[in-house]
């Protein structure tokens, strides 16, 4: 096998071969998250509605019958979109956070997790309270006190 007739060239053409780029080196663009988070609102809005764009063209393309590398570029997209949506909520919720800073009441999904038991155990408060009921027991019924004679 001559290079002219490599890889379906015309006998005429010297073609050169195809040379396939390691993984790393492929165009794959990943957006920075910290390029993100310096973006407003607006922009972040933006960016994910270019990047639904820009993912629906390759579906497109990957159903018309496209080569395989656009099965990566569907996944970088994609992994993008989950980044900007990321920052979103993040900037929504610390927005929400800081409304509600100092207030007595807070909404349950801004609140500490922990866990149930510890959430649902008694403040301090509670637990030093007295009812009424033990409050009387304790002054008529005092714990005695005896002198020892020595």
């Amino acid at each position: 096998m001559d290079s002219t007739d490599f890889d379906g060239c015309s006998s005429g053409i010297p073609c050169a071969p195809v040379v396939l780029l390691p993984l790393a080196r492929r165009n794959t663009v990943k957006v920075k998250v910290a390029e993100l988070r310096e973006k407003s609102q607006a922009e972040l809005t933006q960016t994910l509605d270019q990047y639904k764009r820009d993912l629906l063209d390759l579906k497109v393309q990957q159903v018309a019958g496209a080569a395989a590398a656009k099965s990566s570029k569907i996944r970088d997209v994609r992994k993008n979109i989950a980044r900007v949506l990321t920052v979103i909520t993040k900037q929504n919720r610390d927005a929400v956070r800081a409304k509600y800073a100092g207030k007595k009441h807070i909404p349950i999904d801004l609140r500490v997790k922990k866990t149930r038991a510890i959430r649902r155990a008694m403040t301090k408060s509670e637990v030093s309270k007295i009812t009424l009921r033990q409050q009387k027991k304790n002054i008529h019924f005092a714990r005695r006190q005896y002198a020892i004679k020595a």
